[in-house]
Parts: C-alpha cells; structure tokens; sequence
C-alpha cells in the first residue's frame, strides 16, 4: 500500500505492493513484459498484468487490442483497491482513443495510486491532471528497452516506485540555458505530439498553465513537424502565463542542431526561463518526474529542475 502523505498518488509503495501492468497503446512484446516482470519481482514488487495486456487489434496492429478492452484495463487496475500502482508497460498511439470511454465518476471514487509511462501515456497523464486533479509520473516504461536496458532509467522507475519524491533534483550533461533564470511553479506537460492531439477536443475544460513549469520531448517528428506541433501549441495558448520551460530529449527528430534553433526560434520569445536537453523523454538514463507537483527550474550554470 502506499504511504499516507501530500500526494499519496506518488507513492511510495511498501515491499510486496501488487502492481497493475496495463498497455493503453501499443501492443508490448510478450518476451520484454516478461522481462520487466522478473525486474518487478527483483525490486520485491508483485505484478499483476491487465487481461487483455497481449492482446492485438483484429484490423489495426499498432494497437494492443479494440479501444474498449484497453480502457476495461487501465479503468479495472485503478479502481482495484488490491493495486497499488498502475504501470503503462509500453507507449506508441492509442491513449486518446481511451478518452471517451473512461468513466470519471468511477475513478474519481477510486484511491489514489501512482500511474506511470511516458510518450503517448501523456494523454492520460493530463486526463489524470483536469479530470481527477492528480499528480502522475512521466518514467520510460517497463517493457521498452528503454527501461530493460537502460541501469540509469530503471533505477529512476524503481526510485519512483519507492522512495519519497521530495526534494529530488534533476540534470543532464548536455543540459543548457537557452534563456537564463529561475522559474517556480507545478509541473505539467509531456509529449509534444500528444498535448498537441489533444488539442481542441470537445468538453475538455479549457487549459489554463498560469505559472506552471511546462515539460516537452518528443520522437521520431522531423523538424518541420515540430514546428508544426509547437505552432499548434502557441496558437492555442499552451504557453501562456507559463513561468518556465524545460526541454527534454528529441530522439530521432533529425539534425539536434536544427531542432534546439527551432525551439530557440519559437520558444525564447516567450521570455521565460528555457532549458535546453533536461534529459527525459526517450533518450538514455532518462528521469523520472512527477507532473503535477511544485518545482523550481534553474537556467544557468548546471541547468535544473528540483522538486519542492
């Protein structure tokens, strides 16, 4: 079970915490959620996979089974008070398509649990934030090899898993001011591609980031995409009132130097404090951070972000 505190929501777990392993996206590999298993039971956690974790879509393989069974998953696990956290073993597309068919009431009633993943899990990330108003981790996921071999980024998952979050202080050798300053507000963001697809949809209630710190990274979008992305973004007003912004890797995204005087270009503008390659995201030894908690972000000698 987890602790009582602040934000029961992250956790920690005790020994022996039985762990929902659900895939709201891709289809895992059954060899690699092997894997993270015995990784699980290594860190003495139980897992419990979802039912339909191996399951495929009959006409799209990109997804890890129809729409309704992959929401029946992630909803079952978070209301199962026999689970003590939820993990999004694998990232890809397909969490938007879950959006509709979550019931809020049912898992507003629900205790609050840690929920983990990162990329496309973003859109639950930020369903968690407006519609539950809780805090969520943003980790690599367990059955990638972004986690199975990767010591550094494991070792994030399981501090994540089970130790306090407080006071945690985050860096990268390859992390820069792009703007200098310091910033101190909640954090919130994620994946580029995603907070921009959930961009304009009905009923959600409007995004308001007023002094918040806002996060991105993404994959595998050439630089003109991005560009895209972020027009998308600052036209809706994502950016407005934020206090700071940190950027995370941009794996695949062509030439580096390119895509930082993209986000140079569109980003410094803003006027606030910008840090450049913060180190989550989808490259190696990537954080572990929680979204929805206060932080400070400082953009100048040895960027960071430290959590309050």
């Amino acid at each position: 079970m987890s602790t009582v505190g602040a934000r029961p929501e992250l956790g920690p777990l005790h020994p022996g915490a039985r762990i929902g392993l659900v895939a709201p996206s891709g289809p895992p590999k059954p060899e690699l959620v092997d894997r993270a298993v015995a990784v699980l039971r290594g860190w003495g956690l139980e897992p419990v996979p979802g039912k339909h974790l191996l399951d495929r879509h009959p006409r799209a393989g990109y997804l890890a089974g129809p729409d309704a069974a992959r929401a029946a998953d992630l909803q079952d696990a978070w209301c199962d008070d026999s689970l003590d956290a939820v993990l999004c073993v694998r990232g890809g597309y397909g969490a938007v398509r879950l959006l509709d068919l979550l019931e809020v009431p049912r898992l507003a009633a629900a205790r609050p649990k840690p929920l983990l993943g990162s990329s496309d899990i973003t859109a639950l990330h930020i369903f968690w934030a407006e519609e539950l108003g809780l805090a969520s981790w943003f980790t690599p996921m367990v059955a990638t090899g972004a986690f199975l071999d990767d010591p550094s980024a494991a070792e994030g998952v399981r501090r994540a898993l089970l130790e306090p979050y407080g006071g945690r202080r985050y860096a990268s050798p390859a992390a820069e001011a792009l703007v200098p300053g310091t910033a101190h507000g909640v954090l919130t963001g994620g994946n580029l591609t995603l907070l921009a697809m959930l961009n304009g949809a009905r009923n959600r209630k409007p995004v308001d980031n007023t002094g918040c710190i806002g996060l991105l990274e993404d994959v595998t979008e050439e630089p003109y995409r991005l560009d895209g992305l972020l027009q998308t973004l600052l036209r809706a007003g994502w950016f407005d009132g934020l206090a700071g912004l940190a950027l995370g890797s941009w794996t695949d995204c062509g030439d580096p130097a390119e895509v930082r005087a993209l986000c140079e270009e569109l980003l410094a503008p803003l006027g606030i404090p910008l840090v450049w390659e913060l180190g989550f995201g989808h490259g190696p030894a990537a954080h572990s951070i929680p979204l929805g908690v206060p932080a400070t972000l400082h953009a100048g000698d040895g960027p960071a972000l430290v959590l309050d």
